[in-house]
């Protein structure tokens, strides 16, 4: 690890690359993470630190951690697409109906409706990972997105739930809900436990966001 200390407005790593300096006061403590040239520098005060390469590679490890669940989110997503658009075409009364008929049928309208949570959460989720990615995971932005996940799991339960009585009380004598009434049993208890963990997540991280602005509000 290297330490190199500057007087000058702008820091040169050696390899050509230059870096914005700040001038802490005496008191104060100054941390800035830089990455030019696949190196990576960190600034403590008036010392710029050349990270060892291990160190690089945990840093470029994480990063690929974060994009492949960004990919595996948005897979998600692509599949309940699918599933949303093909669902409809494959009930039995589908057979003698025109498309138009089949998708304009209020219930699969309100399971849109509804589905529009979910893709809102797996939005949220898609930003949460990437404040994580660039290290701003203890700000007010990454509260707010566990906060509209929260909100948007409990909204799920909560339709879900709404659809499976209405299944419940108003299905035909000949057909047998059981299927459909199991999926939302399991889809509700999925909402409720997201919900839950991002309840719990956001509770810790606003703590951590108000001590670190306490800190520094005292520095």
């Amino acid at each position: 690890m290297t330490f190199r200390g500057f007087d000058s407005e702008v820091l040169r790593d050696g390899t050509g690359g230059e870096f914005p300096a700040t001038r802490p006061g005496p008191t104060d403590l100054s941390l800035s993470l830089f990455s030019k040239s696949n190196k990576y520098l960190l600034i403590i005060n008036k010392y710029l630190l050349l990270l060892p390469q291990d160190l690089n590679l945990k840093i470029k490890m994480k990063r690929i951690s974060i994009v492949f669940l960004q990919a595996v989110i948005v897979l998600i997503g692509m599949v309940a697409l699918v599933i949303l658009i093909r669902f409809p075409l494959t009930e039995g009364r589908a057979t003698n109906l025109d498309l138009f008929s089949i998708y304009s049928d209020p219930f699969i309208l309100y399971g849109y409706a509804t589905s529009i949570a979910f893709f809102i959460a797996l939005y949220k989720a898609v930003k949460f990972l990437g404040y994580i990615g660039r290290n701003k995971v203890f700000s007010s932005n990454s509260v707010k997105a566990l906060t509209s996940i929260k909100y948007c799991a409990i909204a799920l339960s909560i339709l879900i739930v709404t659809a499976g009585l209405y299944i419940l009380i108003a299905h035909h004598q000949d057909d047998d809900p059981a299927g459909f009434l199991a999926i939302c049993i399991v889809t509700t208890l999925a909402s409720i436990v997201v919900a839950t963990a991002a309840a719990i997540f956001e509770k810790l991280l606003q703590n951590a966001v108000d001590m670190k602005s306490e800190n520094d509000l005292t520095v």
